[in-house]
């Protein structure tokens, strides 16, 4: 395994970061400081013996994002270096999808998934979400409580993407299974990826025979003639994108605005739009902290750092998200265009609009059926997955007025 003498020379004053240890779930906040106190680009360790530079400078990460003849998507130098059993592999090995190709090929498979997602009208997108939200109230709205990460936000993610991609509402659990697992990077990510890994051949398999109208089998009779493999890389990657993050953008949307009461009443008095939670977290507690994952194509000074090639780049999205907030107010809300949760340049996310719909139509629904929602704990008490990747709740218990579908004001 190769190790980075001079890379680790230029950071000899600073210890590594260690994104992987529990701590940082906890208290990203203390690893954030730590990072910016290195300059715009610090040094860290995603995972236990896997460097990195993390970019917590706005204009540094903007210079990554948008300089594709400088840095590079692809991974496979870097996996050369690094062991097999590497915990953050499952999320960073190179795949033959829109995420890890540049040029031509990037362009390639991003026009697809733009292609096949421009076919999911608003108002079809929206029935979904509306039916997955009465599936749910109708199993937590008797009980007068809720775990609003796994009664909601994570299951409601499992029947709208199912339902998008051609899998059936009982398919839901292993889907967050192996995404779980997957996405923490921790000892069972190796399994995670693999238990997700046959999800998505399975699916693609079942379309290649049968053709429905679903995603994939756009993607398989898409004019660009993607191969059966490309197919299944392009779902890996979609099917993933859109469930995990978006669910962490609906429960760390609830858990800030159930914190306070006075801000909760104007939104389930319709006095003010979701949409303000929802970009409150996108500014301030991101669901993807730390996935911006570039490769310097050659060794470079860059904003006062030595940039080997081969390590990985990473653009601190919470990092970046929490310097907003400390500059303009946690209550006051820069310009959408000052964060840059759904990235930039190239590869920023070709699908926002859709993830924004999922999230604000889930949670205005919920919140307008039980207006009473309070959290069982503060928010202060609330714990954390643990991972580099991603801002993610373990729980969010809460209670309310007992209710069903048949009361006044239901979900139909």
């Amino acid at each position: 395994m190769t190790t980075y003498p001079a890379a680790q020379e230029a950071f000899s004053r600073s210890a590594p970061v260690r994104l992987w240890e529990d701590g940082f779930a906890c208290d990203p906040d203390r690893y954030y400081a730590a990072l910016r106190a290195q300059g715009p680009v610090g040094w860290a360790e995603l995972a236990p013996g896997v460097p990195a530079y993390l970019v917590t400078g706005r204009q540094a990460a903007l210079d990554v994002l948008r300089d594709t003849a400088t840095f590079s998507h692809d991974p496979r130098p870097w996996e050369a270096t690094v062991a097999d059993d590497s915990p953050v592999l499952g999320m960073m090995r190179w795949r033959p999808n829109a995420l890890f190709a540049d040029g031509a090929a990037h362009v390639r498979y991003r026009t697809t998934l733009i292609d096949i997602f421009d076919l999911v009208e608003p108002h079809d997108l929206r029935a979904r979400v509306h039916r997955a939200v009465r599936l749910l109230a109708a199993r937590i709205g008797p009980l007068g409580e809720a775990d609003l990460v796994g009664g909601f936000a994570r299951p409601l993610m499992a029947l709208v993407f199912n339902d998008l991609f051609g899998l059936p509402d009982s398919y839901g659990e292993r889907l967050n299974a192996g995404l779980g697992k997957m996405m923490e990077g921790g000892a069972q990510a190796a399994e995670g990826e693999a238990e997700y890994g046959r999800y998505v051949l399975e699916l693609v398999a079942a379309r290649t025979e049968r053709r429905g109208e679903d995603l994939p089998s756009r993607l398989l009779d898409h004019p660009a003639a993607l191969s059966a493999d490309e197919v299944t890389w392009q779902v890996f990657l979609t099917l993933g994108a859109g469930y995990e993050p978006t669910a962490n953008l609906v429960s760390n949307a609830f858990s800030r605005i159930l914190g306070n009461p006075a801000y909760y009443s104007t939104l389930t008095s319709g006095a003010r739009p979701v949409m303000d939670a929802v970009a409150e977290v996108l500014h301030h507690e991101t669901p993807l902290t730390n996935y911006g994952v570039y490769y310097s194509r050659r060794p470079m000074s860059f904003h006062g750092v030595w940039l080997r090639a081969a390590v990985p780049v990473v653009v601190a999205f919470g990092a970046l998200a929490r310097a907003a907030e400390l500059s303009h107010g946690a209550d006051r809300l820069p310009n959408d265009a000052s964060h840059l949760s759904w990235g930039a340049g190239p590869h920023a996310c070709p699908v926002r609009q859709h993830a924004l719909l999922i999230a604000t139509e889930a949670i205005e629904r919920l919140t307008q059926w039980l207006p009473d929602m309070e959290p069982v704990l503060p928010r202060e008490q609330l714990t954390w997955r643990p991972g580099p990747f991603h801002r993610s709740l373990t729980a969010l218990p809460v209670r309310f007025t007992p209710r069903t579908l048949d009361q006044a004001g239901d979900l139909s």
